[in-house]
């Protein structure tokens, strides 16, 4: 298969971890602001995963919003597709939409649909949303993908609550029979779903250990800690004879006190009053301030 290699001036940019801190703060701001708007979306689970997102997008992966079709980019899938307005604010970042698409969040005929659907938005991979999927998708195109000349890499985020779904240990036990290196799985582990705390709706743990038993590189990790997100991503990228797992230990609603730990949060949005506070305590100054 012959390479393709984008224009040097397309390389990527891997931003220092101070960056991605305040990137990621940004982001959550900006998927509030997304949300309020549309008066309806996923909250918990879009701030639990934004660091992961920010440090995949903006330090991990080989992506080029401008030549989005390059085939030797690395993938990602987003297997928990509920969290769909955190990826639209981190491809909004990243170049591939406009401003003006995050106002269209959820409404009729816009790209920006309450799952990610990749026949309409540019740089989603995958249409998901019925959970339990996603990784097996992510593995097909691990597979399709390992003799690549440009050796692309797949990633795929899920919630913890999702590993309930038998097709995750199908797709697990599959990986890790085909020696997947190329295939690394996230799970944000905020340990709440829609109906409660996920041990009490059906124990997934320990998750860890359950995909070590598959054959996977298990590693566990704080999930808003960037320098650790960093580093489980480099681990990941020097096992050559198996997939990696990282389970990042995360806060469902992380960076708004009134949000965080509250499964009343899963798929509720931000009212003004509250979008205002909200925006206040990640340090955005109030329109009198301004």
């Amino acid at each position: 298969m012959e390479a393709s290699t984008p224009s040097a001036r397309l390389g990527p940019i891997q931003r220092d971890p101070a960056e991605l801190v305040v990137l990621a703060r940004e982001l959550r701001i900006l998927t509030l602001k997304m949300i309020s708007h549309a008066r309806s979306g996923h909250t918990g689970s879009s701030l639990s995963c934004m660091e992961l997102l920010t440090c995949l997008y903006f330090h991990e992966l080989r992506h080029f919003p401008v030549e989005p079709f390059w085939k030797g980019r690395d993938r990602f899938v987003l297997s928990k597709g509920h969290a769909a307005p955190a990826l639209y604010a981190v491809l909004h970042r990243a170049g591939y939409i406009t401003g003006r698409d995050l106002l269209r969040l959820r409404q009729l005929g816009s790209i920006l649909q309450g799952h990610p659907d990749s026949r309409r938005c540019p740089g989603v991979e995958a249409s998901t949303g019925s959970l339990g999927q996603g990784l097996s998708i992510a593995h097909g195109m691990a597979l399709a993908l390992r003799d690549h000349p440009e050796r692309p890499r797949v990633y795929a985020l899920l919630g913890d609550g999702e590993l309930q779904e038998g097709q995750v240990w199908e797709a697990a036990m599959s990986a890790a029979h085909y020696r997947s290196a190329n295939l690394c799985a996230l799970i944000d582990a905020n340990g709440l779903q829609i109906d409660g705390p996920v041990h009490t709706i059906k124990n997934v743990e320990p998750v860890p250990a359950k995909f070590a038993a598959f054959g996977w590189q298990a590693l566990e990790i704080d999930g808003h800690d960037v320098n650790a997100i960093l580093s489980a991503l480099a681990q990941a990228r020097q096992v050559t004879d198996r997939p990696t797992v990282i389970v990042a230990r995360t806060v469902k609603g992380k960076g708004v006190s009134f949000c965080e730990n509250q499964v009343g949060w899963h798929g509720k949005a931000p009212n003004a009053r509250e979008l205002e506070l909200a925006l206040a305590e990640l340090g955005e100054p109030s329109p009198a301030d301004r």
